[in-house]
């Protein structure tokens, strides 16, 4: 028997060039970070992005926008969730 889930609101794109760069949007909240880990939440659900040297470059609030650099070894999805506006964390990258 299938669940019914949420629907997403807005679009989820994630664009990975040579597993060093990666854009997003649709991020709505970025839950903790370190150079080893990033967890944050999309239109569509938890995403986890695991690697070395991770570097958040940009995040924007109004559209959000995310570019992290580093060496990224995995990304994943967790249960879909709807969060709000960015946190108090995430409006630090703005």
């Amino acid at each position: 028997m299938k669940k019914n889930l949420p629907t997403p609101t807005g679009p989820h794109h994630l664009i990975l060039e040579n597993r060093e760069k990666l854009s997003l949007s649709g991020v709505t909240d970025v839950d903790c970070f370190d150079e080893r880990m990033i967890n944050l939440f999309t239109t569509y659900g938890e995403l986890t992005i695991k690697g070395r040297g991770l570097h958040i470059n940009d995040v924007s609030v109004e559209s959000g926008d995310m570019s992290i650099t580093g060496d990224i070894w995995s990304l994943q999805y967790g249960e879909r969730d709807r969060r709000g506006p960015l946190s108090l964390l995430g409006k630090l990258f703005r």
